[in-house]
This record gives C-alpha cells, sequence and structure tokens, in this order.
C-alpha cells in the first residue's frame, strides 16, 4: 500500500471537502466533539495516571470521529456510538500505538534534557501552569539548541501519527508499519500538507476573533478534513472498504466556498 503523491493545491480541497462532510451533521459533530474535551480532561485530571492514559487512548478516539466520518460519506447518520468504535475493534493495536507514541515523547524530552534543555523539559512535563512569563522566557532562552531539535523531532512524530491510526483500524497495518507509512505519505505530499496547514492557521485567526467561537466549527473540520486527506492519499485503501449498508459514496460539493 504506497500513498499517492498530490499536487499541492489539493491541501485546500481537503478543507473544502471537509467542510461539506461537516455540514452533513454540524450540530451532532459539536456535540460530539464537546463530549470527547469533556472526557478527555476528565481523565486527564486523574492523578498519576491520567496524563499518560490520555495518550494511550488517543488513536482509539481518532478512530471513533474517522468512523463517523465514514458513516456520513455512505449515507448514514452520525451516532454517539461511532465514538467508542476504536474500543470494540483492533483496540489493542490502537492502544500498543499511542504507547509508541508516548514513548516517543518522553525520548524526544530525554534528549532535550541531554542538549542543555533541562529546566524547559522539567516546565513542561509539570502540567502546571506558570504564573511568571519571564521563568518560561529564560528557559526557551537558555535552550535554544534544545527547542529547535525538540520542535524537528515532535514534527516527524506527529507526521507518523497523521495517518496511523485509521491504518490500524482501516487497513489493518501494524502500529510501526502504519507510522512509516503516514511519515512516507506526509513526506510525498509536502506541498499539500503545507497548504493545508497554512490554511488552517489563517482560519484558527479568523475561529479566535469572536471571542473563541469559531472553532465549535472549525475544530469539527479538523477530523472531518483529516479523514477526506487520509482517503485521497491511500484511495486504494478506501476501495477496499465496504460502503456501510449499501449507502452511496459521498460526493463533495463541489460550489462549496
Amino acid at each position: 500500500m504506497e500513498p499517492k503523491r498530490l499536487q499541492a493545491g489539493q491541501g485546500w480541497q481537503w478543507v473544502k471537502q471537509g467542510y461539506a462532510l461537516f455540514m452533513k451533521a454540524p450540530l451532532l459533530w459539536i456535540v460530539l466533539l464537546l463530549i470527547c474535551f469533556i472526557a478527555m480532561v476528565a481523565l486527564s485530571k486523574v492523578p498519576v495516571v491520567g496524563e499518560p492514559l490520555t495518550s494511550l487512548l488517543m488513536p482509539a478516539v481518532l478512530v471513533g470521529l474517522m468512523v463517523g466520518c465514514r458513516a456520513l460519506e455512505h449515507g448514514e447518520e452520525l451516532e454517539l456510538a461511532h465514538l467508542f468504535s476504536g474500543f470494540r475493534q483492533r483496540t489493542a493495536q490502537l492502544v500498543t500505538l499511542g504507547g509508541i507514541a508516548l514513548v516517543g515523547q518522553f525520548l524526544i524530552f530525554g534528549v532535550m534534557m541531554m542538549v542543555g534543555g533541562a529546566t524547559l523539559v522539567g516546565i513542561l512535563m509539570s502540567g502546571q501552569p506558570v504564573e511568571d512569563p519571564e521563568i518560561v522566557r529564560q528557559a526557551i532562552s537558555g535552550a535554544g539548541i534544545a527547542v529547535l531539535l525538540g520542535l524537528t523531532l515532535f514534527s516527524v512524530l506527529l507526521m507518523a501519527m497523521q495517518f496511523a491510526p485509521m491504518l490500524v483500524y482501516f487497513n489493518n497495518a501494524t502500529p510501526l508499519e502504519a507510522m512509516k507509512l503516514s511519515l512516507r505519505a506526509f513526506v510525498n505530499n509536502i506541498g499539500a500538507m503545507s497548504v493545508y496547514g497554512v490554511t488552517f492557521i489563517l482560519l484558527a485567526i479568523l475561529a479566535s476573533i469572536p471571542m473563541m467561537l469559531g472553532w465549535l466549527v472549525l475544530l469539527p473540520i479538523v477530523f472531518t478534513s483529516l479523514y477526506v486527506c487520509y482517503c485521497d492519499i491511500f484511495p486504494a485503501a478506501k476501495e477496499n472498504q465496504p460502503i456501510p449498508n449499501g449507502g452511496d459514496a459521498f460526493t463533495p460539493d463541489k460550489g462549496m466556498f
């Protein structure tokens, strides 16, 4: 299964098609994401095990949202039950994927500490807000190499994780194989990914202006467009997926935007 190479302009198309998919059930998307957010925040507050457990379960939660996207794509309704799809099938592989990502984060923090970023890493790992911004500024200014190295390594980890949960769940890939494919897909489509990322940065600025209310729309589009992106880069994988209940395939509204 080889990721497809696409033109840079396709990054904008992903956003448009993600918006069209969101508009199939806008209120339900907002409700589902609020439920996810509240549940994950509550879980992360559990002493000692909360934050690691949240990281372990994140791929399974993401898969639930992607299953919701697939249901809408094939003419079905978006349901709360979709959120639990990753906890019913291939759960062990998805939790393993979350574990690899968690270990990767700790390894990156370890590398940052070795090159002079111990103070900054301590602040980041404390999970507590820093009351004095000057402390953060001094920690960053004294860890230039650590910051650059950390940003680079976390970017690679993010690229490797971007499509990995979908590849594990929909395509039966192993966690490591899925991460390799995801990283290759990102590198092969760096132009489209750049357009996609810049578009969301601009939309995030606009969404933040009216008291952050625009995020009620933008956040669901982050996930719906991610699903469209995955299907576009791995078209053969999508063709092999059965259409639920014989529904019709999703065709984006060409008139959007």
